[in-house]
């Protein structure tokens, strides 16, 4: 009888849907290719001098290769070329785009670019995906009681929020772990939301992103060979992770599938790049700064401030987008504008009891 069953259970094994293959073909393909190339780009780093040199605000004290972007594009390239290349939108356009941010992040971090030439290289990057898919914010769904959006005033808003999510996903790249942890929670809900709402493809691009964080993730967070991802990486899976957010919109509003609170749950999963983006330009506001000045104010140095490492900051902050992640889901089904306030309250208590304990503490130290 055992045998009749171990017989029955190869046969099953010969008939995977091609949906599983794909999943984990998708996955170990991305993670592969990452953990090999990342040792490579940390030799030629060293050979050729491609290193991050600590500076005032740096976190670390010794020289750092900062091309592990390089890998994490490599690695959902092929991917998704082989896995996913039905994305919703002409593979082709998505392609062009990514590969403009990723020479665009390399030239920054060998050369330095300026800033208002990456943000015209990302907005270029933005338009292809815009006017070659069509895949845009063209409904708020009820949020502030706006629905339908005029299609010029779509398109501007669409730029806008990809622009403030890329910006918004580099400025928390600012320790170990914190940039590619968020990025794997941001991802894993893009993998239960597609895999919903049957969007195999977006599905797939949010496995492959998951891989190769994690394969960075193991070399990032090592103390022999570190790297980090710089701009290259956290601009390339920035705009990734905000493609498919409009993605998500563009669906929910294009059909009936119930995903009438799609806008605010984006923010509980977006919540920690959000946060730390509007916090540090409030404070270097309110001090008269311009808010593009750079500074120490962001979330993870909050936390650094308190004593905790590195690894402990990113943890705790991945807790609380965790925490986010885990209440926007439970409340999906309420009014939308309800979530949403629900999301500024929460914030609000978050940041203000953050920076109370903050000053308290220094408070102490100072006396």
């Amino acid at each position: 009888m055992e045998n009749f069953k171990l017989l029955d259970y190869f046969y099953n094994f010969g008939n995977v849907s091609p949906l599983f293959i794909n999943i984990f073909g998708a996955f170990f393909t991305a993670l592969i290719i990452t953990l090999i190339s990342i040792p490579k780009i940390i030799r030629i780093s060293y050979k050729k001098g491609l290193m991050d040199v600590p500076g005032e605000r740096s976190s670390h004290t010794n020289k750092i290769p900062t091309l592990g972007g390089v890998a994490l594009f490599f690695g959902i390239v092929v991917s998704t070329s082989i896995f996913a290349t039905d994305l919703g939108v002409n593979y082709s356009f998505f392609l062009s785009a990514i590969t403009i941010l990723f020479f665009i992040g390399l030239m920054d971090d060998l050369l330095v670019v300026a800033p208002d030439k990456k943000l015209y290289g990302q907005i270029i990057s933005i338009v292809l995906i815009v006017f070659g898919s069509g895949i845009m914010i063209n409904s708020f769904l009820g949020l502030f009681n706006i629905y339908e959006i005029p299609y010029s005033l779509g398109v501007l808003l669409t730029i806008f929020v990809f622009i403030t999510l890329i910006n918004a996903y580099n400025l928390i790249d600012g320790i170990d772990g914190l940039a590619s942890g968020v990025g794997i929670i941001i991802s894993l809900c893009f993998v239960y939301i597609f895999y919903r709402i049957f969007d195999y493809g977006i599905g797939i691009l949010a496995i492959s992103t998951i891989a190769v964080l994690l394969g960075f993730l193991r070399y990032n967070l090592s103390k022999e060979f570190k790297i980090f991802m710089g701009d290259t990486g956290s601009m390339v899976i920035g705009f990734i992770l905000t493609f498919m957010a409009i993605r998500f919109l563009y669906i929910s509003e294009s059909s009936n599938l119930g995903l009438t609170t799609a806008p605010a749950l984006l923010l509980f999963i977006f919540v920690i790049p959000i946060l730390d983006t509007i916090s540090v330009f409030t404070i270097r506001i309110l001090n008269k700064r311009s808010p593009f000045s750079a500074d120490k104010n962001h979330l993870h140095h909050q936390f650094l401030k308190l004593g905790f490492t590195h690894i402990q900051t990113s943890i705790i902050i991945m807790l609380v987008n965790i925490f986010f992640v885990i209440i926007g889901y439970y409340f999906r089904n309420i009014e939308i504008n309800k979530l949403f306030l629900i999301f500024i309250v929460l914030s609000i208590i978050f940041v203000a009891t953050l920076k109370f304990i903050v000053v308290r503490n220094l408070n102490k130290k100072a006396t």
